[in-house]
């Protein structure tokens, strides 16, 4: 039976994947920072763990009890929007200490036994921003762009141990708890001579137009997860697919 771990599952598009590859009858190992037992059904193929991807001890400790695996999905990330001039330093670093450095902290702590067991896949999921860049949105892109470049860079230096590592690229996702979770823990502040420009981009978030489900990145992380041939960047919804072919 094969096994994932994925990372941030106690909402969004982490959830969704947990309960995708359970139905297909994998063994899951769910990852989020508060435990909980009630956000998926019970099932002898499923783990809850505790994981703080910015802190080495609860890696360390949740990839050793997690044992073997044969995929990682690192979906933990968490967003921000916010004109630079409105974003402090101890913000912007605690942002890349989760999206950037928690998805390399976690790919480097499992690389030792997919390594020698020459298999396995590394799934990073980062964002359709980095398609098409947005206002208010510099550091959170510069977050994820950073993870594709690690990613397409550590995909040619695992391929010769049978390891793969491919990057699913999720659009907008408005049915998601992501955006609240990320004004929540992250704060807004709109500096005065911005309110126009976040006004523009605010009824943009708001409009119609293509969009992006948690089911569309669950089935973009599965194939990346269990086809071979999946190409290295692989957009996940309507908007990101659009996105990609633009680009």
């Amino acid at each position: 039976m094969n096994t994932v771990l994925i990372t941030g599952c106690s909402s969004g598009f982490g959830l969704d994947a947990a309960s995708y590859f359970l139905d297909r009858d994998w063994s899951v190992i769910a990852t989020m920072r508060n435990p909980r037992d009630d956000l998926l059904p019970p099932s002898d193929r499923l783990r809850i763990l505790p994981l703080d991807v910015t802190d080495a001890d609860s890696i360390a400790q949740a990839v050793e009890a997690a044992g073997p695996i044969d995929v990682l999905v690192n979906n933990a990330g968490v967003g921000q929007v916010s004109p630079l001039e409105g974003v402090s330093m101890a913000k912007i670093r605690e942002l890349f200490e989760t999206n950037t450095l928690g998805t390399i902290a976690m790919t480097q702590a499992v690389l030792p036994q997919l390594r020698e067991q020459r298999s396995g896949v590394v799934v990073n999921v980062t964002s359709g921003v980095t398609f098409h860049p947005l206002p208010l949105m510099s550091i959170y892109t510069a977050s994820k762009a950073a993870v594709n470049a690690f990613t397409e860079s550590l995909a040619l230096e695992l391929e010769p141990f049978g390891v793969r590592v491919r990057i699913v690229i999720p659009g907008r996702a408005p049915e998601t708890p992501f955006g609240e979770n990320a004004r929540g823990r992250m704060g807004m502040n709109i500096p005065e001579p911005y309110t126009d420009v976040a006004a523009q981009v605010f009824r943009r978030f708001q409009s119609g137009g293509p969009i992006t489900h948690s089911r569309d990145v669950s089935e973009a992380v599965w194939r990346a997860a269990t086809d071979p041939a999946c190409p290295m960047r692989l957009p996940a919804g309507a908007d990101a697919v659009a996105r990609a072919t633009s680009h």
